[in-house]
């Protein structure tokens, strides 16, 4: 799906910021279809945070992006990874379900001002004159690839960065 208005990859996570967004408002004042909106909405966060996390960061660090934010971004696309997990096995009738995706949302919001602010990632990756048109190109191809595998095969299991703890069922087992 690549075209020339988001060809740079910072226009092109700054949409899907934006649909982000736009899907969360949606879940909001839904009344009916929220189990269709919250899929959308886990779809496109989880192809967000792979194309970030397989070609964005790793650009962003070895250019020399502040290591502290970039590893900050990692943690908190890993609890975004959980909430999504839970709301994939679940269903809007589900006890918490609505709270989850309110949080699923916060956390977001405060990723994409972290990200999108002065000082930012977005803003130190255009400083360090990152050849953004070409890491736009891949990240458009490859997120295409993965909305077809997506579609095909649904969403993969999450995988963390950050997390070292064991599942939750197996503390408790072990308790």
């Amino acid at each position: 799906m690549p075209n020339s208005k988001t060809s740079d990859a910072i226009a092109l996570l700054k949409a899907d910021h934006r649909k982000v967004e736009a899907l969360f408002e949606k879940y909001e004042s839904a009344r009916s279809k929220k189990a269709d909106i919250a899929k959308q909405i886990c779809t496109e966060l989880t192809i967000h945070t792979m194309i970030e996390e397989e070609i964005f960061y790793p650009a962003c660090r070895k250019a020399g992006v502040e290591s502290d934010i970039m590893d900050e971004a990692n943690v908190e696309h890993d609890g975004a990874k959980s909430l999504i997990a839970e709301l994939e096995n679940g269903s809007p009738g589900d006890e918490y379900y609505d709270a989850k995706v309110k949080v699923l949302s916060e956390e977001i919001k405060h990723h994409v001002k972290e990200e999108e602010k002065r000082g930012g990632v977005f803003s130190q990756a255009r400083e360090k004159d990152l050849d953004l048109k070409a890491l736009g190109e891949q990240m458009a191809a490859r997120k295409e690839e993965l909305m077809t595998a997506f579609e095909d095969n649904g969403l993969p299991p999450p995988v963390t960065l950050t997390m070292k703890a064991p599942p939750l069922e197996q503390q408790q087992s072990a308790g």
